[in-house]
């Protein structure tokens, strides 16, 4: 059967058997704080959760899972911000068994890689770099939190948070202080606000990014047209997003000060791409600040990367081919290059699928929790189908249904809409018959 399966396929049941494992694992009654388990939809949730890297909860981490429990949702948390297809060649590398055609096609699928050559050679980079980034973040963290909860559990601390905030996971162990209360006692903590934010950045960059990087340092012109998109618009959207946060929650940033509410902004136009932390009430919310954070959640981080969403790439070749169609141009042109047409065709399917799924999802759940305010249920939908794990607190208050629906959606983040879509239409052979063609008025 497993010949039978595409890659597409291949990838997408990898991840559902990864959530079954964590599924059962989590049911175990040594998983729970309390000694009794925590019952097969809780541990369904945030085993999805956790392995589509969302952030999503309905219960506490910290309060309900025990530390058997937490060391399960990290390594659901690290093989889903890595990829299973990368940990399983890192283990088949590690016992020197040969990495095949299939293995290598698997891996340019899951990284969303331009070429198959080099494959192995860029999940070994992914790996030591991975752990690096990782090792670097807790060990900053650990100087906050050693001090402030001792030395073993500051040492878990920062390591638990560097891991979930390198995979855009969003998870936390603060219900030690404030159950669901995330980062929110850090608001204006320098050293916790910049090392999260740094590794939110870095993981949701995408691992092409660092190869290109890494290869070429500082020569800017050698970069590939990918990581130029990538690193331009990451920026553009971190510095545009912290302004109009700014603007549209000044009221909320009152209680800071000037170097407080700075940090606030930038960290409120970072972690909704795709990280799920918050240092200010997200119920607090202003409208426009809601919907400022639903688009950032939208568009997501970058392909091949540890963030779900759209993609920066996806959504700049959309505005480019809006622009370009508005100017009466043909082709789309940037940084001296030409796109292909293909690459306008995948962005606009991956557009249009993520957005009906999650306009009709936002239907369905409007219908079934009337007591919700729309904009609530808005940030819920498009936080879990871009894997972002941002919540106005209602994920633990509806109804069974919709909290179903939020699984279809973090699972669809995670592989992709389309990819979902694909692995159930995905044919061997295209039809060599063609109808003729017809011309519609459009507009």
């Amino acid at each position: 059967m497993a010949k039978r399966l595409s890659r597409v396929q291949t990838i997408a049941l990898g991840f559902l058997m990864i959530i079954a494992v964590g599924t059962v694992l989590l049911m175990l009654p040594i998983a729970s704080r309390n000694g009794q388990s925590a019952g097969f939809f809780n541990a369904l949730f945030t085993a999805t959760s956790s392995t589509c890297v969302t952030g999503l909860v309905v219960v506490d981490t910290y309060t309900s899972w025990s530390l058997f429990g937490q060391v399960v949702l990290l390594l659901l948390i690290q093989i889903g911000g890595l990829g299973f297809i990368t940990i399983g060649v890192c283990f088949s590398i590690f016992l020197k068994r040969r990495i095949g055609l299939k293995e290598r096609n698997l891996i340019q699928e899951s990284m969303n890689t331009l070429q198959i050559g080099g494959t192995v050679r860029l999940v070994l980079k992914i790996v030591r770099f991975t752990l690096i980034f990782e090792g670097i973040g807790a060990l900053l963290l650990m100087i906050r939190f050693i001090p402030q909860f001792g030395v073993a559990e500051g040492i878990w601390y920062g390591i638990f948070h560097s891991i979930s905030a390198f995979c855009n996971a969003g998870f936390d162990l603060m219900g030690k202080i404030e159950p669901y209360s995330s980062l929110m006692l850090y608001g204006d903590d320098v050293l916790v606000n910049i090392v999260i934010m740094a590794l939110i950045v870095i993981g949701g960059i995408g691992f092409i990014v660092w190869d290109d990087i890494s290869t070429h340092k500082w020569n800017v012109k050698k970069y590939m047209l990918h990581t130029k998109i990538v690193l331009a618009t990451s920026l553009i959207l971190i510095v545009a997003g912290s302004f109009f946060f700014y603007l549209s929650e000044h009221q909320n940033l009152a209680s800071f000060d000037t170097k407080g509410q700075v940090l606030a902004s930038v960290f409120g136009a970072v972690t909704p791409r795709t990280a799920g932390f918050n240092t200010i009430d997200t119920a607090s919310y202003s409208e426009a600040g809601r919907m400022l954070t639903v688009v950032l959640m939208f568009i997501g981080g970058s392909p091949g990367s540890t963030a779900g969403g759209i993609k920066t790439t996806t959504m700049v070749v959309i505005l480019l081919y809006v622009w370009s169609t508005l100017r009466g141009k043909s082709g789309l042109n940037i940084f001296g290059r030409r796109l292909d047409e293909d690459c306008i065709k995948k962005a606009a399917t991956v557009f249009f699928i993520n957005l009906l799924l999650a306009v009709v999802c936002c239907l369905v759940m409007s219908g079934l929790e009337r007591s919700l305010p729309l904009s609530d249920i808005f940030m819920e939908v498009f936080s879990a189908i871009g894997t972002v794990g941002i919540s106005t607190g209602i994920t633990r208050d509806v109804s069974l249904l919709s909290k179903c629906i939020l699984i279809f959606l973090m699972y669809c983040g995670r592989i992709g809409s389309m990819s979902f879509a694909l692995s159930f239409t995905e044919r061997k052979h295209n039809a060599m018959v063609k109808l003729p063609v017809e011309r519609i008025t459009i507009g």
